[in-house]
């Protein structure tokens, strides 16, 4: 894979740069602030996405080189893989995921696996290299040359256990001893003891002991909760027949005080019946002694007539007998005075009479007006009985109808509750008991009765709960200690799992042991060995990697020494012929080897070997050299080797 071009619209500092780069050295020289350490960045963000995670830093690369003043914030990263193909991705870094063209500029973004945390993930599918073992090979800066004993394990494991130790035997030996230690230490075997697999198995047959001893407790809360159970549906059907009862004593009660007010009103009507029947006679009676007075005032007013008629018919005989004497006293008197007297005794008589007859036809009529009020008197208090008498007909009749509209409605009302009481029981009652209990005519007594059974039945509920928290305490102790076993057979597998684990390992370190010994790290401490050597003018040609010692190295005697030992020089040498020595074991891809300020503590003579042989042994990579001074420069042009300088 090379680098043909990167595009830079503004990133950090960078703004508005185009970087060509070339297939082998290029040197990318800047003074230091001027941007080399954001270049770097920006290739590697374009082709892995920026993070807005900080890991530990104080600002994530986003917040880092988000620039301040403009809101442009993209760039593209022109590339070509060993299959000759071209692909040109473009970045805004503010979006997640870049957009990949090939060489035809069509979009194939959506040809590579996106995954919700990194993005697009198209340059590890097309180089089978993701960024940290990249970072952590590839790049290699001042401060990274010497790797680190984690990354060193990264790296075996990357590449399949490539990396072996210096001594085969000796190493294969300590990681057996090792696994067969922790394997003792965090299991133990049948002949050991007071080891964990021993301490467990003993504490098990221990537990089991117990839990048989207390099984027999659950068998007696089965029975208990059986028990319990049965009650329950006892009182819960004794309740609803009880419930049942109640309701139905609810509709008596209200059929009794609908029959008292029926009773009340049937009462009025008999109490109306006789005061009718009073009033009836009396009225009888009044009307009798209104007969009787009227024929005694008849009889009466017939005697005073009587009685006037014979004044009447005397005064007119006596008036008649004064008319004779006046016409006789004319006649037959001379005398005037006698004339005169007797002249006057006719008005005079007139006038009497009149007065009699004035005077009886005033007590006659007085008498009448008298007989007339009694009359009407009476007629009254017989219209007064007889209303009377009609209202409380009325009354009675309206009565009667009320009584029977009662009647009908109570016998009405009681039939619908009845029924509906009866239909809400009937999947909850036994069907013979709902009519025995609707007809139960002491329907108290049934309700005592049955309360008396629901309380009792409560009691056995409370004893058999009582029975129960006796034994709660010993099923408290079965369930801890089933719990306990479960955790132990648990623990148990673990060990056996863990054991296995480690026979397997074992095993497995045994195969890797034999096939490193036989093909892999010959190979690999070779081609090492080879790469110090050319770097070093042949003073060191045998180097080995140990995982006590990391890197160590044959002396001039044949001693191995540890590269501690060496000048920091020859020790930043060894490293980066590590780094370098496994660049084309780590992808199929020959991936650009990319060197940042590696090169500071190197004098001239080491600096012009490494030159020499990074573009010998690397001349089919894209070398990228990040330098502060001129001494690359200066050295690849004294050597006559072609490079591509970049000034930032």
């Amino acid at each position: 894979m090379k680098i043909d071009q990167l595009k830079i619209n503004s990133y950090g500092k960078l703004k508005n740069k185009e970087i060509n780069l070339n297939d082998n050295i290029n040197i990318i020289y800047g003074e230091n602030e001027s941007g080399k350490s954001t270049l770097l960045k920006f290739m590697m963000n374009s082709l892995y996405g920026i993070s807005k995670n900080k890991k530990g830093k104080e600002f994530s690369d986003f917040d880092r080189y988000n620039p301040w003043k403009v809101d442009e914030f993209s760039g593209k990263i022109s590339y070509m893989l060993d299959n000759q193909k071209r692909f040109e991705v473009f970045r805004d870094f503010k979006k997640k995921n870049p957009k990949i063209f090939n060489e035809n500029m069509e979009d194939i973004s959506n040809q590579f696996n996106i995954d919700k945390v990194k993005g697009n993930e198209f340059f590890y599918e097309q180089t089978k290299m993701d960024e940290e073992l990249f970072l952590s090979t590839l790049v290699v800066g001042q401060q990274e040359i010497r790797l680190e004993k984690q990354e060193q394990n990264v790296l075996i494991q990357k590449i399949a256990n490539l990396v072996g130790t210096g001594d085969d035997n000796v190493s294969y030996k300590r990681a057996m001893d090792r696994i067969n230690k922790r394997q003792l230490d965090e299991i133990g075997s049948q002949k050991s003891r007071e080891k964990p697999i021993n301490i467990l198995q003993k504490e098990i047959e221990e537990i089991s002991k117990q839990k048989i001893e207390l099984d027999k407790y659950k068998e007696i809360r089965y029975n208990l909760e059986e028990n319990k159970n049965e009650i329950n549906n006892e009182i819960f059907n004794l309740e609803k027949e009880n419930s049942f009862l109640k309701e139905n004593k609810i509709i008596i009660e209200k059929e009794k005080i609908e029959k008292e007010k029926i009773n009340i009103k049937e009462n009025m009507e008999k109490e109306n019946v006789n005061k009718i029947n009073l009033l009836k006679n009396k009225l009888i009676d009044e009307k009798r002694n209104k007969e009787k007075i009227i024929n005694e005032n008849l009889e009466k007013n017939k005697n005073k007539e009587n009685e006037k008629n014979k004044i009447n018919n005397k005064l007119i005989l006596i008036f008649i007998l004064v008319i004779i004497i006046n016409i006789v006293q004319f006649i037959y008197f001379k005398n005037i005075i006698l004339k005169s007297i007797f002249l006057l005794i006719v008005p005079m008589f007139l006038i009497f009479w009149i007065f009699i007859i004035l005077n009886k036809n005033k007590k006659i009529k007085i008498e009448k007006n008298k007989n007339k009020k009694i009359e009407n008197e009476i007629n009254m208090g017989v219209n007064s009985l007889e209303n009377e008498i009609n209202l409380l007909e009325a009354n009675n009749k309206e009565l009667k109808n009320e009584i029977n509209k009662l009647i009908n409605n109570l016998n009405l009302k009681n039939n619908l509750e009845k029924e509906k009481i009866k239909n809400n029981y009937l999947n909850k009652i036994e069907f013979n008991k709902i009519n025995k209990l609707i007809n139960l005519e002491n329907i108290n007594t049934e309700i005592e009765i049955l309360q008396n059974k629901i309380n009792n039945k409560k009691i056995e509920l409370h004893t058999l709960g009582l029975d129960k928290r006796n034994i709660e305490p010993k099923l408290d102790e079965l369930s801890k200690i089933e719990e306990k076993m479960v955790n132990n057979n648990q623990m148990m597998l673990t060990l056996k799992d863990l054991n296995l684990s480690m026979d397997l390992a074992k095993e497995v370190l045994n195969i890797a042991y034999e096939e490193m010994k036989s093909l892999v790290t010959p190979k690999f401490t070779s081609n090492l060995s080879q790469t110090i050597s050319e770097i070093t003018n042949g003073k060191y040609t045998n180097i080995r990697v140990n995982d006590e010692m990391g890197l160590v190295i044959e002396m001039e005697n044949g001693n191995y020494e540890p590269a501690s030992k060496l000048s920091m020089g020859t020790i930043d040498q060894l490293y980066l012929s590590l780094r370098l020595s496994m660049a084309e074991e780590l992808s199929e891809e020959k991936m650009p080897i990319i060197l940042d300020e590696v090169f500071a503590y190197y004098d001239t003579n080491r600096l012009r070997n490494i030159l020499k042989y990074i573009n010998t042994r690397f001349n089919n990579h894209q070398i990228i050299i990040f330098t502060c001074t001129n001494r690359e420069k200066e050295i690849l042009e004294d050597l006559n080797i072609d490079f591509n300088l970049v000034e930032l």
